[in-house]
């Protein structure tokens, strides 16, 4: 029995490993791509991210909230960054002018971040992501990350073109996964992604040996200061970054709650303060060495809903390997050779998971005509947007273009304004009298 148990702790391990891993590395290789950083310094900065990733999901795992969570780049910020230095040229910017507005953001938000916990002002927070708030942030979640690793599992070709065998390749793994997940039995059912990720990891390197990733963990230093420029008070800038990372908030309030239903339990305000506080100073980081802001992966829900592993120890080993990947350069550069459609393709299937996890968020609430605005004009704004090309905002003023073209954002506003503007308890009152 103790083998087994062994057994079954080294295969989680790894397989959060791996799903911190695919979660991680393409983060801070297209912000540097997009910075127009060298092959060097792109190297450093992947290092450190895999270095402080795992470390972020230790501390908050051990005195944060408490629960196996995923602490990486924030989507939102990350879709966030790359919109504003492919912005740089119409705001007729420098990338390292734009850089080190993003910087400065991310070092505002994380002090007041930290103001906020010392002055024991962090409550608030929940007062303005309700609950229907937070299940339009998790409908919209799902949307993006899904839209995101189902682009990222096609193989398109410079032209547009679609590269039928390897994409087909990746669906393939999608399907592999879903089976092992709906008919495997509770072995395989629990590790279908580590089994996804390594059968596909295999046969795309014996099936297109001349596409397979090179090594990105190179060595040098660990750590650039402020690699994509100085903080400046470049206002615009300053302001787009600073109110995304305070929405980036959500992420823990959603992620905490989410995973306190699946342990049946609530979490203590202390333990979200500690997780509050450990992101405040995570932003501060990450401005200092040009990542991207961290926050708990509401994500993470449906890995462990997939997985059905909820022990903490494998979640705290596989964060402790993500770090020592980035230490030593030779390991990082084994795993970077996963090729990153076929970590999309088990991503795409184990966030399938987090659609059910939305949906669980409304707790049984019913809508009629009216109260259904609170759900549908949000969600179904953002994901309108989402769908939209950013460059159909250029009309707007610069520095608006970046928040209002991102889906996101915009839905999990329009959802805090309504639920402050309108009485939905009176509204649905007075629907059920008149009809």
């Amino acid at each position: 029995m103790k083998h087994l148990q062994a057994a079954e702790t080294v295969f989680s391990s790894v397989q959060w490993l791996f799903f911190i891993f695919a979660n991680t590395v393409v983060v801070p290789i297209s912000v540097g791509m997009a910075f127009d950083l060298g092959s060097h310094e792109i190297a450093v900065i992947v290092r450190s991210s895999l270095i402080f990733t795992g470390i972020a999901c230790m501390l908050q795992g051990l005195i944060g909230h408490k629960y196996p969570l995923m602490e990486g780049h924030s989507g939102v910020m990350w879709g966030v960054v790359l919109n504003l230095c492919a912005a740089a040229p119409s705001l007729g910017m420098s990338l390292t002018s734009i850089g080190g507005g993003i910087a400065t953001g991310m070092l505002l938000s994380g002090a007041v971040v930290l103001l906020m916990g010392a002055l024991r002002l962090l409550p608030l927070i929940q007062r303005i992501f309700t609950p229907m708030v937070m299940s339009v942030y998790l409908f919209l979640l799902t949307f993006q990350l899904i839209l995101i690793f189902f682009k990222g599992m096609l193989t398109v070709t410079e032209e547009g073109r679609l590269v039928l065998p390897m994409s087909l390749f990746s669906i393939g793994i999608v399907i592999l996964v879903s089976i092992l997940k709906v008919k495997g039995t509770a072995v395989l059912s629990n590790f279908s992604i580590l089994i996804g990720m390594v059968t596909g990891w295999i046969g795309y390197l014996v099936l297109f040996p001349s596409e397979s990733a090179g090594s990105v963990a190179g060595g040098g230093s660990f750590f650039l200061l402020f690699p994509f420029g100085a903080p400046n008070l470049n206002a615009g800038i300053v302001f787009v970054t600073f109110l995304a990372c305070l929405m980036n908030l959500s992420n823990t309030l959603a992620s905490v709650q989410a995973a306190s239903k699946l342990y049946d339990e609530s979490p203590s305000e202390k333990r979200v303060n500690s997780s509050y506080l450990l992101s405040g100073m995570y932003s501060i980081v990450a401005a200092i060495s040009g990542l991207v802001s961290y926050a708990p992966f509401a994500s993470s829900i449906g890995f462990l809903e997939s997985t059905r592993i909820l022990k903490m120890k494998p979640f705290l080993i596989g964060g402790a390997l993500m770090s020592l990947l980035g230490i030593i350069p030779f390991l990082g550069g084994i795993l970077a050779t996963l090729p990153i459609t076929i970590g999309n393709a088990v991503l795409f299937t184990a966030y399938l998971q987090l659609f059910g996890t939305s949906l669980k968020s409304l707790n049984g609430t019913e809508f009629n005509s009216v109260t259904i605005y609170r759900l549908a004009f949000p969600v179904l704004i953002g994901i309108s947007i989402m769908n939209l090309d950013p460059r159909l905002f250029t009309a707007l003023p610069v520095f608006v273009q970046p928040i209002v073209s991102n889906g996101f954002i915009v839905g999990v506003l329009v959802s805090i304004v309504l639920e402050k503007a309108v009485n939905w308890e009176k509204e649905d009152q007075v629907k059920t009298k008149s009809a």
